[in-house]
């Protein structure tokens, strides 16, 4: 048990002999220091220990065994020791006394050194959520290049030219891809490179112009396909945390952050003009290349998909905009159950805005009404010249299913809450009054 003892004030040493221990300038110092602490543990373990007068010849018999390393002379020492009477108490303190001398002798280190302890890097609660949602969902995110046939001048080669990028995300375990339509527009080969840096051929499964979506197809092993979480969009609130991936510039993955700073947002499409609904506006860098890239939640989940940005200059001004995940997930479904997008049409063209404002009336002015169309089927009278080539103005849309029309963005939100053959009462100013015509709403013809 002495032996015991003496291991336990070795290895948890007092504050006193921790103090001198580091204190020692030099190894042999080092070692007359647990001489003396070991005599001064013989005596404390030891009811029948002589006077302190013995002190200096166990230190000099200690020190001298160290420095010839005469194993015969140490065993016969350590047999002398009155509290070591059992052999197991005699072997642990031999192992332990070679233990430290090694130690003391072979290993120079410093004794401050031994102190000196690195704190890790230290992150706090929401950056190791941000850290997270980057790491998950960054496999879901995916890089499309869009490439052209351009023709040499010189050679007349054909070559494939790129002419345009922008980021995608993966949408299901068949390969399909969803990004903007104007990241994809006129091209004639589409490559899509996943976040293991394979690169795939992609193939238009369809687009919504209208809505500025596309579904793209690739053939990869379903192993390397991650579809990313779909949430909704329905119950955003301003002022909650959104995160942007995509790929500016062609590097590599990049996160932005900001929050929702607006809600219901309308802005146009590029391809076609027609008016988007229920656009999020957020403060998160949108650049060019985050195109089609995932809008998420901080649960990391979609709920937007990046469409464009106000800026004059062409650079993020903290002012960006997505399609709410609710409309994209309806225009997904269907293009790839169908390959297009049924949606109603009144079949008319109308006037614009500003025209209908001068004449001092508010409403949509119908220019033409095909007459196989819906609206000229029901009816609707268009603008046309007389004999005398006078100008005679058509009918005046001032209201639809009761809900008023100020101008052709109201009509298409209207119609944007129909759909294909639904019966709709349009109420027209003809002339100098007023008349309700029922119209039985069509798909486009052209849609694909």
């Amino acid at each position: 048990m002495a032996a015991y003892s003496l291991l336990s004030t070795i290895f948890h040493p007092s504050p006193t002999f921790s103090s001198t221990f580091s204190r020692s300038p030099n190894r042999k110092h080092a070692l007359s220091c647990i001489s003396k602490s070991l005599f001064n543990h013989r005596h404390s373990c030891s009811p029948s220990s002589s006077s302190s007068s013995s002190s200096p010849f166990i230190f000099s018999r200690l020190h001298h065994s160290s420095k010839k390393h005469n194993q015969n002379e140490t065993f016969d020492f350590l047999r002398t020791l009155p509290f070591l009477k059992k052999p197991l108490d005699s072997l642990l303190l031999l192992c332990t006394s070679l233990a430290l001398s090694l130690s003391l002798f072979i290993i120079d280190v410093d004794s401050a050194l031994a102190f000196v302890v690195t704190s890790p890097r230290k992150l706090q609660t929401d950056e190791l959520a941000t850290v997270r949602l980057f790491q998950e969902n960054t496999p879901s995110v995916v890089y499309i290049t869009n490439l052209a046939v351009r023709q040499d001048a010189f050679t007349l080669d054909v070559l494939e030219v790129p002419q345009g990028s922008g980021s995608g995300f993966v949408w299901d375990k068949e390969g399909h891809i969803v990004t903007n339509y104007h990241v994809i527009r006129g091209a004639s080969d589409l490559r899509v490179t996943l976040a293991d840096q394979s690169t795939y051929d992609a193939k238009v499964v369809g687009f919504d112009q209208d809505k500025d979506v596309a579904v793209l197809r690739v053939d990869a092993p379903k192993d390397k396909l991650r579809p990313i979480p779909i949430g909704i969009s329905a119950d955003l609130l301003v002022g909650q945390k959104v995160f942007a991936i995509g790929n500016p510039f062609g590097l590599d993955h990049t996160l932005t952050t900001g929050v929702i700073s607006g809600l219901r947002r309308e802005i146009s499409s590029a391809a076609t003009g027609r008016p988007i609904q229920d656009v999020i506006q957020t403060d998160a860098a949108i650049n060019p290349g985050n195109s089609g890239g995932p809008l998420l939640d901080s649960s990391g989940t979609l709920i937007g998909v990046n469409t464009a940005i106000y800026s004059p200059s062409g650079a993020s001004s903290g002012v960006g905009f997505s399609i709410p995940v609710d409309t994209v997930g309806g225009i997904v479904d269907q293009l790839v159950r169908f390959g297009k997008v049924t949606r109603p049409i009144l079949g008319i063209k109308f006037a614009p805005d500003q025209s209908v404002e001068q004449l001092g009336v508010s409403g949509v002015l119908v220019l033409d009404a095909p007459p196989n169309g819906p609206a000229g089927k029901a009816g609707l009278l268009p603008t046309k010249r007389d004999a005398y080539g006078r100008l005679i103005l058509g009918d005046i849309i001032t209201s639809v299913n009761g809900k008023k029309v100020v101008n052709g963005s109201d009509l298409y939100r209207i119609l944007d809450q129909c759909k294909v053959g639904d019966k709709i009462t349009v109420e027209v100013l003809r002339g100098d009054h007023k008349e309700k015509i029922p119209v039985i709403l069509e798909p486009k013809p052209d849609e694909s």
